[in-house]
């Protein structure tokens, strides 16, 4: 194995990452947000980013087994081409079917396949970089998804507002395209484990294996899965569905002016995440793993001030920068978090069940994803003009949750 953290193959996974990120980032801000406009319903936009997640949530252990059984360059390779050919699909029918449920059934395609996609990049960090730069490796990969989850809103907030959607899906499909052809030259060491069985067999052998080795094993890993199921519950869901409808639908802006500095917004949510990533790397020997709970308390308690803007002025600037600001710091701590969490699970698990269980750990965390969505789309209709209420909620619950951790 190469001792240096930048060798070739890691180096073209990262670019690879870089392009397709990017491409994913611009469709999960401007497919949702062309449903909002059309519709301007947060129950509809809840209730699709629900039905969205649910396929991610049932395709990840499935990535996770064949990540360690297929080379995990060919998944990468597939799926990206995949994702290219969706988009035509939807650009070709978007004038014809019926764009809701075409919009539901498109974003279903496109989550499941990240769902099925990330086990592969994530299992194929340890056959790539030695164990000591295993935590930078994984803040490169979170800091290059971050970075292209701050350009992707950004430039698709300004071609949005100005063209509509149907320039975007024709870069997101080229960035695809060209993703999964610099994959194809990426060498991950792979051997083909014994399979005895069908597939099914298999699949349900591999999956036990998992939950076996986090409930007997590494019981830490379960605790801390639950902790996150919580906080994406109560505080990611409400991120997710608030701020789009908090800056497009309630605060006082005109509707171009609201589009453009909503992603905006999504770009600053996303350089939280870089800075957050950049940070768990510089910082990597001063963050242990038993003080991790502190970085989601301070994320729950960077809410309120949201609440306390919402309910007190009436500026939809004002209110527009302090939700910006305060999901910002939000996404600081909350990607340090996840860095700790995903270097662990890396380095106390065992290489053949690597893919495995950080499926099982991501399908487990993103459990909770879609009911949360669903629930804050209608509470937010429900509370129309009172939306200080539920952003009040989203923070008493999460700031629970995360002072019960530090028990843990």
């Amino acid at each position: 194995m190469n001792r240096s953290l930048f060798s070739k193959d890691f180096t073209l996974v990262v670019i690879g990452q870089i392009i397709s990120l990017f491409g994913n980032a611009a469709l999960r801000f401007a497919l949702p947000l062309y449903l909002l406009n059309l519709t301007g319903s947060s129950a509809l936009y809840g209730t699709v980013m629900a039905c969205a997640f649910i396929p991610s949530i049932l395709l990840a252990p499935v990535g996770g087994i064949v990540a360690d059984r297929v080379n995990k360059r060919n998944v990468m390779v597939i799926l990206d081409f995949f994702t290219a050919a969706v988009i035509l699909i939807f650009f070709m029918l978007m004038k014809e079917a019926d764009i809701v449920v075409l919009l539901t059934v498109t974003m279903m395609i496109l989550y499941g396949i990240a769902g099925a996609y990330q086990p592969s990049v994530q299992a194929s960090i340890p056959a790539l970089v030695a164990q000591e730069h295993i935590m930078a490796a994984n803040s490169v990969i979170n800091t290059v998804n971050s970075f292209a989850s701050l350009i992707g809103p950004v430039i698709g907030g300004v071609l949005y507002s100005t063209y509509g959607l149907r320039p975007i899906l024709q870069v997101c499909m080229a960035c695809f395209c060209l993703s999964a052809m610099m994959e194809i030259f990426i060498k991950i060491p792979f051997r083909k484990p014994h399979t005895e069985g069908n597939i099914w067999k298999t699949v349900k052998t591999d999956f036990a294996e998992s939950i076996r080795f986090i409930r007997r094993d590494k019981p830490v890993i379960g605790k801390a899965l639950l902790v996150i199921c919580g906080i994406n519950l109560f505080l990611s869901a409400m991120i997710i569905v608030g701020m789009p409808y908090l800056i497009t639908e309630v605060l006082a802006l005109e509707p171009v002016q609201a589009n453009r500095l909503y992603g905006y917004a999504q770009g600053a949510l996303a350089a939280g995440g870089l800075t957050g990533g950049i940070g768990a790397g510089i910082f990597a020997d001063r963050l242990p793993i038993q003080k991790s709970g502190n970085f989601i308390i301070a994320g729950a308690v960077c809410v309120f001030p949201i609440g306390v803007s919402l309910g007190l002025i009436s500026s939809g600037i004002i209110n527009y920068m302090v939700i910006t600001v305060c999901c910002f710091i939000i996404m600081v701590f909350s990607t340090i978090f996840t860095v700790q969490m995903m270097s662990f699970m890396q380095t106390e698990t065992p290489q053949n069940l690597i893919g495995k269980v950080i499926a099982v750990a991501l399908t487990i965390a993103m459990c909770a994803q879609p009911l949360g969505n669903a629930l804050y789309g209608v509470l937010f209709q429900v509370c129309e003009g009172f939306e200080y209420g539920v952003v009040f909620f989203s923070g008493a619950v999460s700031l629970f949750i995360a002072k019960r951790a530090i028990k843990m």
